[in-house]
């Protein structure tokens, strides 16, 4: 020891020494977690940044109609275009033309105008019999009327722009007019409000449902005996040793009109044959299901913390003169918040993106965002429409859970 520092045995300060140590814990454990940092970064990082990047992405778009967007933007859209800009589109389309690249444009075009598709194509057909020395709008017009529509020409302008964020506003309803103001699409195209409320709905009444079942399961798993609290684990665990496809058929089977559950309360005499309860294709059947199949999420961190609680608390309460019912509500319920938290946030962030049991039960009246997205992958081939609400839905995922890490989280850990 000099000067109050100590020295090891081959004279190097302990300090410095322990500092090294740590130094080498460190890079030891993040070697340890690279494989799987590289995998998240891969897997769900990557794909996220691609999926921001298509929702407002037009540049295909715009590299197939590049001398067309060149000298469109100079076109102020109070009149039909110069001749200029006309003849330019006519070269650009030839082009696309002969190199079979039409149809991409045909049907991107389309999602700014209806009727473009089948406009391009008829336009493609008889691009030969153009006079080139001739009134190239003129000619156009002669090849379909819609040509003669001003708005046509104003959606190719639209369309040619690299990048725009229309499709978030098509996500709630509303649109950019040709002059730029924003305003509400037609009434009877307003769907997607209502799709938004109703994932939102469901996904809350779902979480309710599971936590008002999982509770006293939970209460249950907590105190019987371990031989019993066992069993019952496994029946809770058992759903998840089943595929959720075969689950969800199940549940079309037990819920159909002519189906078992139908077929058990018509021989009780609960209900007439005549007025068979209708449990499919309805938001009744999507909250039978997703419930059924989520319970498992709320019953588990509900459990971790009940099993934690002190049975002696609750006789402690009750020997000082407190009710069973009043020792439960000021005792025993906020001790378990930290798992009705957890199990809620857990519950609500699966529902609020749940796609193949509202698919499969829930029919036209079940139909939540997700599935409007799949739509639109798999139907429309409008990627970026999806990917702008597929966009929004991950964004209101993440303030969910901000707000709850924010309001409960530390409270929850503490109680942890």
């Amino acid at each position: 020891m000099t000067n109050g520092e100590i020295r090891t045995s081959d004279g190097e300060l302990l300090s410095v020494k322990l500092k090294k140590v740590e130094s080498r814990k460190r890079t030891g454990a993040l070697i340890l977690v690279l494989p799987l940092l590289l995998f998240i970064i891969i897997t769900y990082i990557f794909p996220i940044i691609q999926m921001l990047q298509r929702s407002v992405d037009n540049t295909q778009m715009n590299d197939l109609l590049n001398n067309t967007y060149q000298v469109i933007q100079n076109w102020d859209g109070s009149d039909f275009p110069p001749e200029e800009v006309v003849k330019t589109f006519y070269n650009d389309l030839k082009y696309l033309s002969e190199n079979k690249l039409h149809g991409k444009i045909a049907v991107r075009l389309n999602y700014e105008k209806g009727g473009f598709s089948s406009l391009i194509k008829k336009t493609v057909r008889k691009l030969d019999s153009f006079d080139t020395n001739g009134n190239y709008l003129q000619q156009f017009k002669e090849i379909h009327k819609r040509w003669a529509d001003q708005e046509y020409w104003l959606a190719l302008k639209r369309a040619t722009v690299p990048y725009h964020g229309r499709k978030y506003l098509a996500s709630f309803d509303f649109k950019q007019d040709f002059d730029g103001s924003i305003v509400r699409i037609e009434e009877k195209k307003r769907i997607n409000v209502t799709l938004w409320l109703r994932t939102i709905y469901v996904a809350l009444g779902v979480t309710l449902c599971c936590l008002i079942l999982a509770y006293p399961i939970a209460h249950l798993l907590s105190v019987l005996p371990t031989r019993y609290s066992n069993l019952l684990m496994i029946c809770v665990l058992l759903p998840f040793w089943t595929s959720l496809l075969v689950r969800t058929s199940s549940w079309m089977v037990l819920l159909q009109t002519q189906g078992v559950l139908n077929d058990f309360l018509v021989f009780l005499g609960i209900v007439a044959d005549e007025n068979r309860l209708e449990l499919m294709y309805n938001m009744t059947g999507t909250f039978i299901a997703m419930t059924q199949i989520l319970l498992p999420f709320m019953v588990l961190p509900l459990y971790s913390v009940m099993k934690t609680i002190s049975p002696s608390l609750m006789r402690a309460a009750t020997s000082m003169g407190a009710t069973p019912f009043h020792a439960f509500r000021k005792i025993y319920f906020p001790l378990t918040y930290a798992g009705i938290s957890a199990g809620s946030i857990l519950v609500f962030v699966l529902a609020i993106g749940y796609y193949i049991t509202p698919a499969l039960v829930g029919g036209a009246k079940g139909t939540l965002i997700s599935n409007r997205i799949a739509y639109h992958m798999q139907s429309t081939l409008d990627w970026s429409y999806a990917t702008a609400m597929a966009t929004i839905l991950l964004v209101g995922v993440l303030v969910v859970y901000y707000v709850y890490n924010r309001v409960v989280g530390i409270d929850n850990m503490r109680l942890g």
